[in-house]
């Protein structure tokens, strides 16, 4: 390597207090971007694309208001950006990884300064986000993923033999995959849809970026500030559209090298069945890279702080809507604490105020869309009827102008209850009490309840009691915290995934995802070849 990439901070969180500046001006992008439609097109070998075929961008908490218009690609566009891919692989592939990486460190800095406050207010309006979730997203996140990772893609070049003998030299090759990426992102996560293409990209790889029909608002921009940090055309291709249709065209490419999704375990699954079955039709063996579902928990012991497990059951379940796949499901909580951790719930859940992005006092905004409205209402009103359940707060659920829910703590004596081990993906917390004396019994509760493993906390001052879950659960969670919300992993602090049901625990925001966009050779060169075909003891 001829040039050294230091040390990246992590980008400082704005506060966007009462008078800040940062809050006026994101004031103003948000009425201007909620003022206007746009026309969104597939972005294929750097032309934009529009098919003709459009969906609307839409307010989930405002759902007659329209943002603007995507374009949905069909066959001869998903043809056309696999087409891209290979025609720029060989010079995108080739390009020395100084120049690939300025363009991702470009991209951090006009994040960063230019386009803070328009791809915030794009996540806010188009994902329902209030202004500090949108903040540590779309900003903060998004900008530490793209300094990171050329970080650490340096430190995976410089991993050399250690040994070259007297008249050789050995060295490794870090190659990209041969073919092309297929990156399909989620909504939850702006700063998702920004990583999942351009880490494999930054290795050398071509991509095909298929985003969430409900997060192509955001991505639109997303893509524009590559194009401005000088992405060439055809690296990355932006193609929105029906997932099953632009996943079985894709999936059914000779050249796909791999995937890197992000969404749910069921989709993931098929992903995986529809590329075994098509083994034998790739040219190489795809890398098959997969974040998907979660039922997270906190397990209280009886020493726990019962205020600061009150407040991380609060953010950790009902922060955007428990919209993330990291977000407080499930909670086992000592009977002797359950009576003030309630009392605690219920004074802070009463200052908690609901509505639209714009009116930076909710805390609580709309779910993303009709679909994930409906599936959480059949949950809470299946605990209404329910007769060994009972709904401690909220339940209600409100659709007419946006698609609220409210907060919603269920209570159950059944460790087995419906909503203790399926995926919800919204704002519902459900709560089992056990005896104060049965700590160790309802860890493997915890353990085997849910197929899930992805994050998980134990809140105790006991070490005893902090040292036992910590080995029990040791393959519940992939992120494991201990006295904190199991949600908000940051980048070059906690690498995010986790396994069983949950993933391929691959770790986005370390070094250990970007190996997998990568095909190493090693090579050696003998500079004093033999003449002789003898060996020593053969004379």
């Amino acid at each position: 390597m001829f040039f050294s990439v230091p040390v990246p901070k992590n980008e400082p969180i704005q506060s966007y207090v009462p008078g800040s500046t940062e809050r006026k001006l994101l004031e103003q992008e948000l009425q201007k971007l909620y003022d206007q439609q746009i026309e969104i097109p597939a972005i294929i070998g750097g032309k934009e694309i529009f098919s003709g075929s459009t969906e609307n961008c839409i307010c989930p908490h405002d759902h007659q208001h329209i943002l603007g218009h995507y374009h949905k690609v069909g066959h001869s566009e998903i043809s056309q950006a696999i087409a891209a891919t290979n025609q720029v692989k060989k010079d995108w592939s080739e390009m020395p990884f100084y120049h690939r990486s300025a363009i991702f460190l470009k991209a951090a800095e006009l994040l960063s300064t230019k386009y803070r406050f328009l791809l915030n207010a794009a996540t806010m309006l188009g994902q329902s986000k209030n202004v500090y979730q949108a903040e540590i997203d779309s900003a903060c996140e998004l900008i530490d993923f793209w300094r990171f990772n050329v970080y650490f893609a340096e430190k995976i070049y410089e991993q050399q033999p250690l040994i070259s003998p007297k008249g050789e030299w050995n060295f490794s090759e870090y190659r990209a995959l041969e073919g092309f990426i297929f990156a399909v992102t989620p909504f939850n996560f702006t700063a998702i849809a920004g990583n999942l293409p351009t880490a494999p990209a930054l290795m050398g790889n071509t991509v095909v970026w298929k985003p969430s029909g409900t997060a192509v608002y955001s991505g639109y921009y997303i893509m524009k500030i590559l194009q401005e940090s000088g992405l060439p055309d055809g690296v990355i291709n932006f193609i929105p559209g029906s997932g099953a249709q632009i996943g079985d065209s894709v999936l059914d490419s000779p050249d796909l090298a791999g995937v890197h999704f992000t969404g749910s375990t069921g989709v993931f699954n098929q992903i995986w069945k529809r590329t075994a079955n098509n083994i034998n039709l790739y040219k190489s063996y795809p890398r098959i890279v997969g974040e998907t579902g979660g039922k997270d928990f906190i397990v209280a012991h009886k020493s726990a702080d019962v205020r600061a497990l009150a407040v991380a059951s609060l953010r950790g379940a009902f922060e955007y809507q428990g919209q993330k796949c990291s977000a407080l499901s499930r909670l086992y909580i000592p009977d002797s604490l359950y009576p003030a951790w309630l009392d605690h719930m219920t004074e802070m859940l009463s200052r908690v105020k609901m509505g639209d992005v714009r009116d930076f006092g909710n805390l609580i905004n709309a779910v993303i869309d009709k679909k994930s409205f409906d599936n959480i209402k059949q949950y809470i009103d299946f605990a209404k009827s329910a007769s060994d359940a009972e709904i401690l707060w909220g339940g209600n659920c409100d659709d007419s102008q946006g698609y609220f829910v409210e907060p919603t703590i269920i209570k159950t004596n059944n460790p087995n209850f419906k909503t203790m081990h399926e995926e919800i993906f919204g704002p519902v917390l459900t709560v089992l009490t056990y005896p104060e004396n049965k700590f160790e019994e309802i860890l493997s509760v915890c353990d085997s309840t849910s197929p899930y493993g992805l994050t998980g906390s134990i809140f105790a001052q006991d070490r005893n009691a902090i040292c036992m879950a910590y080995n029990e659960l040791r393959h519940s969670a992939g992120n494991f915290y201990i006295n904190d919300k199991p949600t908000g992993a940051v980048v070059g602090q906690q690498p995010f995934g986790g396994s069983r049901s949950s993933g391929t625990n691959d770790k986005a925001g370390s070094a250990l995802n970007l190996q997998r966009w990568i095909s190493a050779r090693s090579i050696k060169e003998n500079f004093v070849p033999a003449t002789d075909f003898e060996y020593p003891f053969m004379r």
